[in-house]
């Protein structure tokens, strides 16, 4: 903690809190949004320039009477124990129920003795400009939003009107004989049900979390963005709604697309495992700088977008690092390796702090490189460490609070089908693309010669009086059944029967319970990746790289692995988003339809929250100027507000070659934007100029 701002030692907290708490997405980034809030806005009432979110504002109908602070002590502290104060509370309250409670009161409590406070206080008077009343009334205040925000927080965020389609899928059993729709989300039954961080739910039957979470009160997202679905008396509300997914289509085989998408879900699971030989490189010069123009529109567009025997995506790599200027350097490992890898840490994070959490240890880990400048937008002054995290905290809350109510808006109206539902189904009604061979059915799965075949006479999984023959078996990652012990073994890839088929997890967990449609990790990370793109500045992590290691033997935690050390690498923000959405696909958990449609609302999301986000802190920084997006493809914006007015935009390269010229009022106009499509990629300037001709604003730009 040594030299960490009071917010991030207590972002830490909040990240604790979260692991030791039942893995809840939504849950838990509503808890990392308003603990983001409570810190911005006691850093807010300190500075001049800024203006607090929440304190003093009607937010959603909630009105927070504020009626100024002034300290009785020095700034800086009374600044110091109103964030602390705050947090506290918040995660006291919060967290009252958590199966680890003891654990999070404990450390928290440490931190408040360390820091020299008494937890004790709880007089909420701020008047008498005490900083630990202020923080106690801001979390006060929070508690008694979140009480009324759409959550259900005082029934333990219980859902009121949702119901599933379908019977449970008993995963103690082959097949799937219960489901009736193939459309809809299946709920799971085990015998022993332990969610990802590790804690055993009782009942063995996890209920759909959170479908109704449409309704919880945004932070950026408008009523413009959302379209409303009533089923019986209940308002389905799904922002940035991308309509719905593909259903299953009677015969076609392998040309149905919702047939299409859950049968390479099995063929990519057979890339799980290290026996095969496969190298491939995994450095930045292989691997990201995806154009998200090549994100499919349609079922042709996602056949060409997905490598469906290989696995991965068009992605094309980086000719080189801006920082060093030099080429990445190739990174060859086994893909069973890192496919593997992937699957476990983007799955909950590395250490079960859900998605949103976990990019948030991402923004930490950006905060620790000594190759940032913190920069806000990459201009203007270098902030301090602690105003430089609450408006990083600030921004990104609201982002991971409001991909949570868009993509669980989404999942809980259209209700789709997961992986493990799907593709026993099918399997169950036989197959589809032959209608003279064994086991034809509309609903069948599509045979692929290699991947997915029917059980002739003879194969040693036809039984010992071919009571599986013409069953359909799967060329796949053979399953938790494999494994006896998780630090040893491996379960391989090879045949089984598709009745067995398992996602790449564990037994005790399968899939989160609720449904696929969209995919919240590609919605968050997406949207994450805009914000810290923008936050930052620049599109690439610190140094022109990102990395986490992973040795040999160790990381893996559903069986033994990976084989070899190695580390993940990413080049920018976007292209661990990429990863991060591939990763689900790998490890069972999504097809590509749930994919593509949360990372198009994650690019939208993403950008809304930071420019919302933003105007409570910028109203002077347009004096120094803001262009994004940067890199930039097409679209160049430029904000700046001068006194004397800008005319001219100008465009030049590296040797001072000028490219480009645009006329332009940047006085009278809050924005401007410029295309540059036409120009190559490359480092250029872009020079704001006056009717005088007398350069006012120069900033450098990437041109990708």
């Amino acid at each position: 903690m040594l030299g960490q701002s009071i917010a991030r030692q207590w972002n830490e907290e909040v990240l604790h809190a979260i692991r030791n708490d039942f893995a809840r997405p939504t849950v838990h980034a509503r808890n990392l949004f308003h603990t983001s809030v409570a810190m911005y806005d006691a850093w807010a009432v300190f500075d001049n320039n800024a203006s607090p979110y929440f304190l003093g504002n009607t937010i959603q109908g909630f009105t927070s009477n504020f009626t100024g602070f002034i300290p009785n002590g020095a700034m800086q502290d009374e600044r110091k124990k109103a964030i602390s104060y705050a947090v506290y509370r918040i995660i006291t309250h919060r967290f009252q129920n958590s199966p680890n409670k003891q654990a999070i009161y404990e450390q928290i409590e440490t931190l408040m003795e360390d820091l020299g406070y008494d937890s004790s206080f709880t007089s909420t008077d701020y008047s008498r400009g005490n900083g630990a009343a202020l923080g106690n009334y801001i979390a006060a205040q929070l508690i008694a939003f979140g009480l009324q925000d759409g959550s259900n927080e005082a029934n333990d965020y219980a859902n009121s009107v949702y119901e599933p389609r379908n019977l449970p899928l008993n995963m103690d059993l082959a097949g799937n004989e219960t489901l009736t729709d193939p459309n809809h989300w299946q709920p799971l039954r085990l015998s022993n049900y332990v969610d990802q961080s590790g804690n055993t739910v009782p009942g063995g039957q996890p209920p759909f979390l959170s479908p109704e979470w449409g309704a919880v009160y945004p932070f950026a997202m408008s009523d413009d963005t959302k379209t409303t679905y009533t089923v019986g008396n209940f308002d389905y509300h799904c922002y940035y709604d991308p309509g719905p997914p593909v259903y299953i289509k009677e015969g076609l085989g392998i040309d149905d697309p919702y047939k299409w998408n859950f049968a390479m879900v099995s063929v990519w699971a057979s890339h799980l495992d290290p026996a095969d030989h496969t190298m491939i490189d995994i450095s930045p010069a292989s691997l990201g700088n995806l154009d998200s123009a090549l994100f499919p529109e349609d079922f042709n567009g996602y056949k060409e977008f997905y490598d469906f025997t290989n696995g991965g995506d068009p992605s094309s790599g980086h000719d080189l690092n801006p920082a060093t200027g030099l080429p990445y350097e190739a990174q060859w490992v086994l893909r069973g390796d890192y496919t593997r890898v992937l699957a476990e840490f983007w799955a909950d994070g590395p250490d079960s702090e859900t998605p949103p959490g976990h990019w948030f240890t991402l923004l930490n880990y950006v905060n620790d490189h000594p190759d940032l400048e913190k920069k806000f937008a990459g201009i203007g002054p270098e902030l301090s460490a602690l105003e430089w995290d609450v408006k990083g905290y600030f921004i990104l809350g609201g982002a991971m609070h409001d991909a949570a109510i868009s993509a669980w808006g989404i999942k809980g109206y259209y209700d789709y089908i997961r992986p493990v539902s799907a593709i026993r189904y099918l399997s169950d009604q036989g197959q589809s693309t032959d209608p003279s061979a064994p086991r034809y059915h509309p609903h069948g799965i599509p045979l692929i010669d290699d991947y997915i075949e029917l059980v002739r006479e003879g194969d040693p999984l036809a039984g010992e009086f071919n009571e599986n023959l013409n069953k359909i078996k799967l060329y796949t990652w053979r399953g938790p059944g494999e494994i006896v012990d998780p630090l040893t073994d491996i379960a391989g890839v090879g045949w089984i029967l598709a009745e067995e088929w398992f996602p790449y997890q564990r037994p005790s967990f399968v899939t989160p319970p609720f449904a696929g449609y969209v995919s919240g990790h590609s919605t968050y990370s997406r949207t994450a990746a805009e914000v810290l793109t923008r936050f930052t500045g620049d599109a690439f992590f610190p140094g022109g790289m990102g990395v986490f290691d992973m040795e040999a033997g160790e990381f893996l935690v559903f069986e033994d692995g990976p084989s070899e050390t190695l580390q993940l690498q990413w080049a920018t923000y976007r292209d661990a988003s990429d990863q991060c959405s591939l990763s689900r696909i790998w490890g069972g958990i999504h097809p590509p339809i749930d994919d593509i449609p949360g990372r198009k609302i994650g690019i939208q999301l993403g950008q809304d929250v930071f420019e919302f986000a933003s105007t409570y802190f910028t109203a002077s920084l347009a004096s120094e100027g803001i262009v994004f997006p940067n890199p930039v493809t097409a679209d160049l914006t430029i904000l700046y507000n001068a006194n004397e007015a800008v005319t001219k935009i100008v465009l030049y390269d590296v040797r001072g070659r000028q490219l480009m010229e645009t006329e332009a009022n940047l006085k009278d106009e809050s924005s401007v934007t410029v295309d540059v499509s036409m120009i190559r990629s490359g480092l250029y300037f872009v020079q704001l100029r006056t009717a005088k001709d007398e350069p006012i604003f120069t900033k450098k730009i990437i041109k990708r």
